[in-house]
Parts: C-alpha cells; structure tokens; sequence
C-alpha cells in the first residue's frame, strides 16, 4: 500500500469517528501529513509506509509542536524494516506511538485500545499486579505454587504483582487461561506524557523563525521557531505557564507577498481552525489583501508600530471579524 492510499484510509476513519481533519500537509519540508481534532482531542499525525523512515529531528519536532499546541503526536504506518507491524501493537519511534491502520479502526472505531507494545526483545504487556494477586489468593495458590506452575522464580511472580513488571505475550495469555481473568491494561498510547518540553533540546532554528522571533519579542510576545511546518513559529504571550488556560496562540509565518506565501496561509488557516489557534504571516513589503480565509496577512511596518501583545490581538480580531 503506497502512502496515498494509507493517509485517505487514516483520514476516514478519523472522520467516521468524529474528528475534525485539516488539509495535508503539502509543502516540503513536513513534521506531520494531518492534524486532526475531536472535542479536547487534538492530535498531529504523520503517515509512513514505512515506520524507520522518521527522522529524529522530525520526531523531535513533531513532539515539541504537540506539546505547545497540546495535542498529541501520532505516526501511522505499515511496517519496519525488518517486519510487518502487527494490529492491536504500539511501536515506538523516537519515543512517538507508532501503530498500523487496523489498530486506528480498533482504537477510534471499535473503541478497542490495545493492549500490547514492542520493545528490544520482542512484544510485551502491562499488566494489573492487584488483579494478578487477588485472583492467585482467590485460587488459594502460594507464590511458589504459581512459580513452579509457570516455570517462573517467586521473585518473577512477586515483581509481576508488586511493582506491575511487564510480561511477554506467552506469559499473559497463560496466566489469564490460568485464572480465567484479564489483566493486561490497555495502553493509552495517546496520552503518553512527554518529558516536559522546556527540558527537551529545542529542534534547530532556522529562518525564518529567528527572525519572526526578532520581530515579535519586543512585544512581549514568546516565539518558538518551527521548521518543518507550513507555518514557521508558534507564537503566544510571554507568560511562565505556557499551559495556563485562555493563552491565544498564533500559527506564525514570514514572507514575502507571493502565491507560494498564499498557498501556504491557506494551509495555515485550515490547521489553524482544527488547533484551535489564531493564524497569521507577517509580509515584508506591501500586502495586496488582508486575509487568506482565516490567516491574517500584517504588513512588516504595521507590525511595527505596535507596542504589544494586546494590539496584536486587536489587530488580528478586527481582521476576523470582516470576514
């Protein structure tokens, strides 16, 4: 399957399941192919047909992108290098879930999480100690009774119910045939929390980020440069808490009045209104219109008349409400 076919697929079933899609990402060079939105869901996907094709500054990118815009980052794909990636298991690329489109249908669909992740050794599960335990108690089995019966050491069984240490696939499947009970926990592989991301090494800065980030700091204004996106920062109030509630964000982009500049605020504009942000590019030179959809165009010298973040704000507000 080529990855035209999997991102329509991928597309669709975020659509049947109720999530708002953006236009692809169609300009080079790209961290992600799609955001997408339901209710306080927001995720920034990017399909591969191939999982090892992700680079780790794209990973990284992708990462630091999500976590400001507070969403979650997603890679779909068909497989690795060295096999086909199964349904119902997360893989990880550079820390970024990485699943097949079956396991998108089970999850967004079917509502069926899975439960099983790959890791250097082979495929393994979490499991609940407490269940584990409250069953072998119920069985009336010791410790060393469910040790011999498994061909484990009674450490192994005491970390498997104490300090919920993973267990292969053969061992779950066993056990649970055993007891009769589930106890694997379903990972919850879009919740996953990142280290934060001010602690992280930012991605590398490139024009023209750093000079959207000359222009906006004297108005207070907190930039971080993207590079590999339509837009080419994130922008929002300089405030200590990035996550604090009712911060307005800004898709950020600089460039000359041109129709590349154009294509790209009106792919701006569509992930603007899935992120739930604001969206704008800053024209050195003259600007022949004002808006492209919901991208606000300012022209380099009006920008530069205002004092802060406020007229900022103001400014792009009357813009959208003309539209």
């Amino acid at each position: 399957m080529n990855k035209e076919i999997l991102i329509n697929q991928v597309i669709g079933i975020l659509e049947q399941s109720g999530f708002g899609v953006s236009e692809r990402c169609n300009i080079r060079p790209r961290s992600f192919d799609i955001a997408a939105r339901r209710n306080e869901r927001l995720l920034l996907i990017k399909v591969l047909s191939n999982i090892d094709g992700l680079k780790e500054d794209t990973a990284q990118e992708m990462m630091y992108l999500a976590e400001y815009l507070e969403g979650s980052a997603l890679l779909v794909g068909e497989k690795t290098r060295d096999q086909t990636l199964e349904p119902t298991v997360v893989y990880y690329r550079y820390g970024i879930p990485s699943v097949n489109i079956d396991t998108i249908f089970d999850y967004f669909i079917e509502e069926l999480p899975p439960v099983v992740y790959a890791a250097p050794g082979g495929l393994y599960v979490s499991v609940d100690g407490s269940v584990l335990r409250e069953q072998r108690i119920h069985k009336k089995l010791s410790i060393g009774a469910m040790a011999s019966e498994l061909g484990l050491s009674r450490r192994t069984i005491s970390k498997y119910e104490e300090e919920g240490m993973d267990m292969s696939v053969d061992m779950v499947i066993r056990i649970e045939e055993m007891f009769n009970t589930g106890i694997a926990l379903a990972i919850d592989f879009l919740n996953v929390k990142n280290t934060n991301v001010k602690s992280r090494s930012h991605p590398v800065e490139k024009e023209p980020g750093t000079i959207i980030r000359s222009m906006l700091s004297n108005l207070g204004i907190e930039v971080i440069p993207i590079s590999q996106a339509p837009f080419s920062a994130v922008s929002f109030e300089h405030r200590e808490n990035i996550n604090q509630d009712n911060v307005s964000k800004i898709l950020t982009g600089f460039s000359e009045y041109s129709g590349t500049m154009m294509k790209r605020a009106k792919l701006m504009s569509s992930i603007s209104e899935v992120t739930n942000t604001h969206s704008m590019v800053i024209v050195n030179g003259h600007c022949r219109s004002e808006m492209v959809e919901n991208t606000v165009l300012v022209e380099k010298k009006k920008l530069d008349a205002m004092d802060d973040f406020l007229d900022l704000m103001t400014f792009i507000s009357e813009k959208v409400k003309k539209t």
